[in-house]
């Protein structure tokens, strides 16, 4: 009976041997991780995080000093004009009023999706037009930007109204040197026509150097274009060796120009030169020959008077007159086939000198635009204010009808051409070409 026990023992020691020996050989285990939960349906469908767009793609409402316009879909871009429309000077305001329409057209009268609409104040060509129009403007928070205005006049107060409203403006015809001094700029103010100290320098040379006359008498209207324009023109002329007799003054409203020229006759000027608007400067060019010493002296105004309602006003006595202003004769095949966009829609060729430069107004307003707009997937369109304007001041080499423009930090942008024209015919059927021709440069 020992002999079976003592075996079953031994086979007992074995299998525990070899069992521990199985367990000493297995490696140890690490940690399971810990069990993920089930995605849900709407986790499962999410992009992964590389897809899914950064902070900075995400289209949100920017930030800006002076605001941002929020313009929602199917909201217009609304576009304004300040210019004048009115009175006797109305056919400079709707020349240019005519070169924005054209721009729009051009445009397809859509901007980044939206379509463009087109509002305007009668600006008046004085002072309290324009700070009564930039006041409306300025009411109206809709309004991305302004094209205007058409007289220096206007800007000296509309431009600050402009300014503290967070719009800007930029003009098609404002030329006073003062618009675009660093002591009295606004930062809401640009424009595309030429400054004065151009204009007049050039008038002067004319009138010095190929005229041969030497000496000079003006006449301004007090408004801010005017008399600037007047004292670049006789400061110039003195510089070229030439003496100013006389420098007066008369009133918009005036109709009776005889006490003026009178004054003037007695100093024996050989040309008098004012460059003021109408009707002034048509009671000026008809009343000039009827003064005993004025028969035979040159007559000369500015780009004021570039218009047909100069020479329909005055009639035979207009003949002989010199105008400086824009030099068109020297544009390129894009302006002709504004010229002739401007015939088919109107019924006439321009009728002043700032249609060009109010198109490329427009054009420059849209290209900052499409620099600073942010769009949102809906559609909504963010402008922010300060940001356009910056965008318009880093306008350079911009290619326009009247040149290719660059703008300063003090707002001109102009690529200025000036020319003299002379008035030959009473025949305004075909103007320009029917009553003045180019005689300088």
């Amino acid at each position: 009976m020992r002999r079976p026990i003592r075996s079953f023992t031994v086979l007992l020691l074995l299998l525990a041997f070899v069992l521990a020996a199985c367990q000493r050989a297995q490696p140890t285990p690490t940690p399971a991780p810990a069990a993920q939960p089930s995605p849900t349906p709407a986790a499962a469908a999410s992009p992964t995080p590389a897809a899914q767009p950064t902070p900075q793609a995400q289209v949100t409402k920017p930030t800006d000093p002076i605001g941002v316009l929020e313009i929602k879909p199917g909201e217009p871009i609304v576009l304004a004009w300040m210019l004048t429309v009115s009175g006797g000077t109305a056919q400079l305001g709707e020349d240019s009023k005519r070169g924005i329409e054209i721009a729009i057209e051009d445009l397809g009268g859509e901007l980044l999706g939206h379509k463009i609409e087109l509002v305007g104040e009668d600006s008046g060509c004085n002072p309290e037009g324009g700070q009564a129009a930039a006041t409306r403007l300025a009411a109206n928070p809709r309004i991305v930007a302004i094209v205007g205005s058409s007289c220096s006049s206007e800007a000296r107060v509309g431009a600050p109204i402009i300014d503290q409203a967070g719009l800007v403006m930029v003009s098609p015809s404002n030329t006073a040197p003062d618009l675009t001094d660093p002591a009295k700029h606004v930062d809401a103010y640009l424009r595309v026509a030429h400054n004065d100290k151009v204009q007049g320098r050039v008038a002067a040379e004319f009138v010095v150097n190929k005229l041969g006359l030497k000496r000079v008498a003006t006449i301004h209207d007090g408004s801010l274009y005017a008399e600037q324009l007047a004292n670049v023109f006789a400061e110039n002329v003195q510089k070229l060796g030439g003496t100013v007799v006389a420098q007066e003054a008369v009133s918009p409203e005036d109709t009776d120009m005889r006490p003026v020229l009178t004054r003037i006759a007695t100093q024996q000027p050989e040309l008098i030169y004012y460059p003021i608007f109408n009707p002034a400067g048509s009671y000026i060019t008809l009343q000039a020959k009827e003064i005993s010493g004025l028969e035979n002296v040159k007559l000369m105004s500015a780009d004021g008077l570039l218009e047909p309602q100069t020479v329909q006003n005055a009639g035979q006595a207009a003949v002989g007159l010199y105008l400086s202003g824009p030099d068109l004769t020297v544009l390129g095949p894009k302006y002709q086939e504004f010229v002739q966009k401007y015939q088919q829609k109107y019924g006439t060729k321009p009728v002043a000198g700032f249609h060009a430069h109010a198109y490329d107004a427009t054009m420059m307003i849209v290209e900052a635009i499409k620099k600073v707009a942010v769009q949102a997937p809906d559609g909504t369109l963010y402008i922010p204010r300060k940001a356009l304007r910056e965008a318009l001041y880093q306008t350079k080499n911009f290619s326009g009808l009247t040149g290719n423009l660059t703008c300063d930090q003090y707002g001109d942008c102009a690529d200025p051409k000036i020319a003299v024209y002379e008035v030959f015919s009473t025949d305004t059927a075909g103007w320009p070409d029917s009553a003045i021709r180019k005689i300088y440069p």
